[in-house]
């Protein structure tokens, strides 16, 4: 039977391209449809990932009008502009929400799953909602599942150990105020803080080197892209096949740990109905402290907009 599942792309520029390409070669979607502002980027971008078909799995790919999207099952935000060598995500708020308020205009009877990547990603996910007006569980932001990922990776490398052993998560801001859930963290069924290597120190730089991973990439080459994609074209199979996975995602918060009114990441049930149902996991107190200062930074962005 043809995959059904097709998959919409607003923003044809790094990371819409390596969403594209990662969604074809996961055989996600039987259709991908790629928009954009700049129509001849999308076309060529369609045509550059067409010619590639005899190695992915079957899949119509197309550039479309943004109205065509409608009428898919899930749609990636990627269009906006990309962060700048010692810019932070919050930087980017003016002039991405202007975008994304343009794009959500579009989308208020989408019955589809609306994943943003645009950063900054906790903020223009709240604000996608709130623009479109769709259902909090609808509008989901890719959030620490990245920052997750590279966390994974980092203890792997670190404890000499498959980034697939790790069990750990970063909530709260894709950013700087970020939070590693330290206190619950274990390989093996194993906490990390009983692992014979383990210390305080490597903690420390650890958690500082998933902080700065985005920058020290952009400083380097300009942007983050190819994690980004891996991760949502992930995130659009756990949605595709109704996975119900856990995952470090970002969403319209209403009620878990006594916050509303904002987007930010928590460990999230993720399935063909979006991110149903948030799980609010053990955190220590210093965690829960630092989660507090990292929702009033995302707060005062959103604040900062209606000044």
């Amino acid at each position: 039977m043809a995959n059904q599942f097709r998959v919409g792309i607003i923003g044809t520029g790094w990371v819409g391209s390596s969403v594209a390409i990662s969604t074809l070669q996961a055989g996600v979607a039987g259709r991908v449809l790629l928009a954009d502002a700049r129509e001849d980027v999308a076309e060529g971008e369609a045509m550059d990932l067409a010619h590639g078909s005899s190695f992915y799995p079957a899949a119509d790919v197309r550039s479309v009008p943004l109205e065509a999207l409608l009428e898919t099952d899930a749609v990636v935000i990627a269009a906006g502009r990309g962060s700048r060598p010692a810019e932070s995500r919050l930087d980017l708020l003016l002039d991405n929400a202007k975008t994304i308020r343009a794009i959500a205009s579009s989308f208020r009877h989408y019955n589809g799953v609306v994943i943003v990547v645009t950063n900054p990603v906790d903020v223009l996910t709240f604000e996608f909602g709130r623009a479109s007006g769709l259902a909090p569980s609808h509008v989901i932001g890719t959030g620490t599942m990245l920052d997750t990922a590279r966390l994974h990776q980092i203890v792997g490398r670190t404890l000499r150990i498959a980034p697939q052993s790790i069990h750990a998560h970063v909530i709260g801001e894709h950013g700087d105020s970020e939070v590693v859930l330290w206190s619950s963290a274990r390989a093996a069924g194993v906490p990390l803080r009983s692992w014979t290597a383990w210390t305080a120190q490597i903690e420390r730089g650890i958690g500082e080197e998933v902080r700065r991973a985005a920058a020290e990439i952009i400083r380097r080459k300009g942007a983050t892209n190819h994690a980004i994609g891996l991760v949502t074209a992930s995130m659009l199979r756990v949605i595709a096949r109704d996975e119900r996975r856990i995952l470090a995602v970002s969403r319209a918060q209403d009620g878990a740990l006594g916050y509303r009114d904002v987007a930010f990441s928590l460990p999230t049930i993720v399935g063909r109905d979006g991110a149903s149902t948030v799980i609010v996991p053990p955190l220590a107190d210093d965690e829960g402290e630092r989660l507090g200062l990292s929702v009033a930074v995302l707060k005062q962005a959103l604040a900062s907009m209606s000044v």
